[in-house]
Order: C-alpha cells, then sequence, then structure tokens
C-alpha cells in the first residue's frame, strides 16, 4: 500500500493547522477518497470509514452551530473518536470551543481553507489519489503522439528511443525513456511518467545520454500521459504471421487494465516513425467510434453478398 503524509497535504493545499496532534508528521493518508460526515453528526454511523479525511462544509457547519453546546460536544466527541486522518473546516468556517476540546481529547488534527467545499474536495481526491495510486515501473518509452499516449516496449536496442528521437525532432513528445512508471489513475485508466532521477534524459547507443528538455527544447518532454496504446517492437522474423488487417485488437492487461496493443516488426527501411504516427492516428479515431479495418470487413461482407445474390 502508498501512501501520502497529512503534513505534505497540509503544505500542499495551503491549509491553516487550527489544532496539530502530537503524531501530525507521522500520519499517513492510505486513501484518496474523501468524506463529508452529514450523516455520522446526524448519528448515523452505519459503513462510516474513518481512514478518509473528513470535510466539514456549510452544511454540516450551519447543522451543528444550530446545536446547543453540549449536543456539539457530543456529536463531535462521537466522530473523532474514530480517530480519522484529519478534519478539514471548508470556507473558514468558525472553530468552536467544542471542536477543540474534542481534538485536543482524542488527539485529532484540525485544518482550515477558506476554499469552497467542492474546490479542496477534488484538489485532494486528485493529490492523494495519485500518490496512493497502485504502480508499476516497465522498462520501455512512453511518447505522446498527436495526443495519444504510445507505451514503446521490446527488447535492448531494437530501437525504441532511437524511434523516440525521431519523433521528437517531427514535433511530438517524449514522457519516459529506459524506465516508466505506471499507476492506475480510475478504474480504467493508466497514466506514466518518467522517473525524478531520469526525468527528459535519453539514452542512445554510441553517443550517450542526451538532455532532450535541452536539446530540443521545453515543448518537447511532458511530465506524464495517459497509456493509449502499446507498441511491441520486434526484429522481422519472415516465417512469423503478422496482423494485416487490423480487426482482432490485442490488448495487454497491466495492474488489471486492459490497453490496446500493436506488435510492429522492425527492419531496415521501415520508418517506424512515420508508421507510429499513423497508429496514433488510428488508434485515435478508435476510440472516437471509428475503425477503418471493421468498416472495410463490412463493406467487403455486403459486396459478396450482393453478389451471391446475383
Amino acid at each position: 500500500m502508498y501512501s501520502y503524509k497529512l503534513s505534505k497535504l497540509t503544505e500542499d493545499l495551503k491549509m491553516e493547522i487550527i489544532y496539530r496532534s502530537s503524531d501530525f508528521e507521522e500520519v499517513m493518508i492510505y486513501t484518496g477518497d474523501v468524506h463529508r460526515p452529514g450523516l455520522q453528526l446526524a448519528d448515523y454511523y452505519d459503513y462510516f470509514e474513518p481512514t478518509r479525511i473528513q470535510l466539514i462544509g456549510k452544511m454540516e457547519s450551519a447543522y451543528m452551530s444550530n446545536q446547543l453546546s453540549e449536543v456539539r460536544a457530543s456529536k463531535w466527541s462521537a466522530l473523532l473518536r474514530y480517530k480519522i486522518p484529519a478534519l478539514i473546516l471548508c470556507h473558514g468556517a468558525e472553530v468552536t470551543e467544542e471542536l477543540l476540546e474534542a481534538a485536543k481529547k482524542y488527539d485529532i488534527t484540525i485544518l482550515s481553507t477558506e476554499k469552497n467545499t467542492t474546490d479542496i474536495m477534488s484538489s485532494v481526491i486528485r493529490i492523494v489519489k495519485k500518490a496512493v495510486a497502485p504502480r508499476l515501473t516497465r522498462h520501455g518509452v512512453l511518447v505522446e503522439v498527436y495526443g495519444v499516449g504510445l507505451l514503446l516496449v521490446g527488447e535492448s536496442g531494437v530501437g525504441k528511443s532511437e524511434t523516440a528521437i525521431e519523433l521528437l525532432k517531427r514535433g511530438h513528445r517524449l514522457i519516459a525513456d529506459d524506465a516508466v512508471e505506471i499507476r492506475v489513475i480510475d478504474i480504467d485508466v493508466l497514466q506514466g511518467e518518467a522517473p525524478e532521477l531520469i526525468r527528459h534524459y535519453v539514452e542512445l547507443r554510441g553517443l550517450g545520454i542526451i538532455d532532450v528538455r535541452r536539446i530540443f527544447g521545453f515543448g518537447a518532454v511532458k511530465a506524464f500521459q495517459n497509456i493509449n496504446l502499446i507498441i511491441n517492437l520486434e526484429q522481422w522474423n519472415d516465417v512469423a504471421k503478422y496482423d494485416r488487417l487490423g480487426v482482432s485488437e490485442a490488448t495487454e492487461d497491466i495492474l488489471g487494465v486492459k490497453i490496446p496493443s500493436l506488435t510492429i516488426p522492425v527492419k531496415p527501411g521501415r520508418n517506424l516513425a512515420v508508421i507510429l504516427e499513423v497508429a496514433a492516428m488510428n488508434q485515435r479515431q478508435k476510440l472516437m467510434g471509428y475503425n477503418a479495418a471493421l468498416e472495410l470487413t463490412k463493406k467487403l461482407d455486403k459486396y459478396f453478398e450482393e453478389q451471391a445474390e446475383n
């Protein structure tokens, strides 16, 4: 399981610390989900998940302000005794004495922000979900071609980095070379980026390490990219059978997400950069609902049916 430090999140979102728990620097967040405890403040705790950060918006604040002091104290105590990671007050909500007493009693961090509830919720989800997402590191090259994320894989020396450089010369962008960190950022979405130490660097055999950002400019690199298509580059094999129509779409499973994949044979004279540009444009058409291979198959089937009728 991956985690994210509460202190780092507090710094990222520039939140004010109203009460700092004794273990503030050690508190870790293990889920990107957040919760507004409206039902809990109304004494309903079935299915309550205490590992989530709790947000107090205008509705919860208004409800608590209408309660008697002893009722507020009871309700805050009932919530904070669950040892939640933190309680965030949005819209700069008032910090009542009952809340502070409960925070001190159960040693729970209380944070405050002037941002509205929706904004702070989306920010917490975006930051923490990425940090705690399942991930792996894979050997390969990740490039963005016409907005499509291509993950180039294959044996060392097959030409992945050289192809990436040619794509850069044609105006496309590099995300990672040699090692790609892949995360699950949604139920069916993979995102790749480069490890920080080797970000923007490419290794070319016979030439060595080059800094893509300095040679090709800042527009030639990108921090991260969704992976839309896996390209498996392999040396041309005369006896192998390669897909010539593209009707049946192969996929590869990475971290439980199925990504479309192609196997492209490599041999002298093939312009891989152009082939990958076409592959990217074709994949983009598929994502928009058009499949050229299927359209041709339908036309052929219709033609032969008409010939048979005649």
